[in-house]
């Protein structure tokens, strides 16, 4: 049970558990939307989650371009990876709130413009790790993501600076924002459950990242001849 890994496994089953029986059957129903609401306790932690795990992407690309540290820059590249399946989740549960709600699935507002194209830029750094060649792709994306995590304070700011169709905060949102206390605790529970699964899945992603790096470049030291061994000599 030392392992990590079943260390968060377990933690990961036990608080989605309770976090699914916290959504669906504590949490009252919203009076206004019903039981649609309920969405709300799945879109905001997977959207907390994503920036959190964009924000470690963005730290470990800066570090890399410090300290050109392949280990962090797979850490890197497992944010990045496991942050764009969060920001996926947003995406889709947003407009299956949206269309019963609004009566649309999609609006061109500040809020879900920003996060599109957050997710596009996310998608365009793991596009550029899988079918980059030479040297230089690692620095190409740590700058891309660099850029790209400029992007989360634009989402999280836009309801605040805009006006748009998505609803006002309901925590830290100022006077006359927040939610019933049984919701905000099934909100918590959901996130914290989000976020171990979050960092089991890193955690999974990351090690496969530094044994593939492993196995290359034990692949690039056989692939070179003895001629260039005794040239480089």
């Amino acid at each position: 049970m030392k392992n990590p890994v079943y260390i968060l496994a377990i933690a990961s089953l036990l608080l989605l558990s309770y976090g699914l029986y916290q959504g669906m059957v504590a949490a009252p129903t919203e009076r206004t939307m019903g039981d649609v609401q309920r969405i709300f306790y799945y879109h905001v932690p997977s959207a907390w989650v994503a920036f959190l795990l964009f924000f470690v992407n963005f730290i470990a690309s800066i570090w890399f371009l410090v300290r050109r540290n392949q280990r962090v820059d797979g850490l890197a590249v497992a944010t990045a990876e496991v942050g764009v399946v969060f920001c996926t989740i947003v995406l889709v549960t947003g407009p299956l709130w949206a269309r019963p709600v609004w009566g649309i699935w999609w609006t061109w507002d500040a809020r879900l413009t920003s996060t599109l194209v957050l997710w596009l830029i996310y998608v365009s750094y793991l596009v550029l790790r899988q079918f980059g060649t030479g040297g230089q792709t690692p620095v190409l994306a740590s700058a891309l993501a660099i850029f790209g995590f400029l992007d989360v304070p634009l989402v999280y700011m836009s309801i605040r600076w805009f006006r748009t169709q998505h609803p006002q905060p309901v925590i830290g949102g100022g006077e006359g924002s927040g939610i019933h206390p049984a919701m905000r605790e099934a909100l918590m529970w959901n996130f914290a459950a989000f976020l171990v699964f979050a960092a089991l899945i890193v955690f999974l992603r990351y090690r496969l990242e530094v044994a593939e790096r492993e196995v290359e470049s034990i692949h690039a030291e056989r692939s070179v001849s003895p001629a260039e061994v005794r040239r480089n000599a």
